[in-house]
C-alpha cells in the first residue's frame, strides 16, 4: 500500500515538474517549444498562448508556414476520436491526417483546425471558428463550420477605411494614441452613459 502511495506521489510530482518546465519553455521560446514537439514551424511565427495540448497527439503532423500568428486557445486536431467507439466492430478504423498552415496566416482566438485541412497563404481565420475543410489563399473565413466571407484584399480595404493609423507604434505608445482617440469621442467621460 505504501509503495502504491509513493508511486502515485512520484507520478503527480513528475507531472507538476513537467508542467512547470513546459510553461517556462513556452514563455522563453515558444517556437522552439513547438519544434521540440515535432511541429514544423516557419520563420517569423508568433504564438500568443502556446501549450503542449494545442497540438494534440500528432504534433509532427502539423506544418505552420512563415509569418503566422497563432493566438490563445487555438487547437490543432489531427485525428477523429469518434472512431474509438466503432473499433469494437472495426478494429482497424482510423482517421488521421496532416494540417498545413500557409505563409502569412492569422488564426483567431479559440480556432479549431480539423484533420486534413490546408489553410492557404495570406488568410485570416476569425475567432472561435471550426475549420473543417481547406481555406483558399487570400481568404478571410469564420464560423462553425468556417466559411469564406471575403478576400483578404477586400478585408484590407475595409480595415484601411476604419484604421486608427497607430499599428506601427510600440504597445505603450499605441495604447495612449487609442485612448486619446476615444477620449475625444467621450468614451472615458465618467459622466457619460453608454
Amino acid at each position: 500500500m505504501l509503495k502504491g502511495m509513493l508511486t502515485t506521489v512520484f507520478r503527480i510530482s513528475l507531472g507538476l515538474v513537467r508542467s512547470m518546465h513546459d510553461r517556462y519553455r513556452c514563455h522563453a521560446d515558444p517556437v522552439g517549444f513547438a519544434r521540440s514537439l515535432g511541429v514544423r514551424v516557419g520563420d517569423g511565427v508568433r504564438f500568443y498562448g502556446i501549450s503542449r495540448h494545442m497540438f494534440g497527439s500528432e504534433p509532427w503532423f502539423i506544418s505552420i508556414g512563415n509569418n503566422c500568428y497563432i493566438t490563445a486557445g487555438v487547437q490543432f486536431v489531427n485525428h477523429d476520436g469518434g472512431t474509438l467507439i466503432l473499433r469494437k466492430d472495426y478494429p482497424d478504423l482510423e482517421w488521421t491526417a496532416p494540417i498545413e498552415i500557409g505563409d502569412d496566416v492569422y488564426l483567431g482566438i479559440r480556432t479549431i483546425v480539423l484533420p486534413g485541412v490546408k489553410i492557404g497563404n495570406r488568410s485570416i481565420i476569425g475567432a472561435g471558428s471550426v475549420v473543417t475543410r481547406d481555406i483558399p489563399a487570400n481568404s478571410v473565413a469564420a464560423g462553425v463550420p468556417a466559411k469564406v466571407l471575403c478576400t483578404t484584399d477586400d478585408y484590407l480595404k475595409r480595415m484601411q477605411e476604419k484604421s486608427l493609423r497607430c499599428g506601427h507604434l510600440p504597445a505603450a505608445q499605441k495604447a495612449e494614441v487609442i485612448k486619446a482617440i476615444y477620449r475625444e469621442k467621450g468614451w472615458f467621460d465618467p459622466t457619460a452613459r453608454r
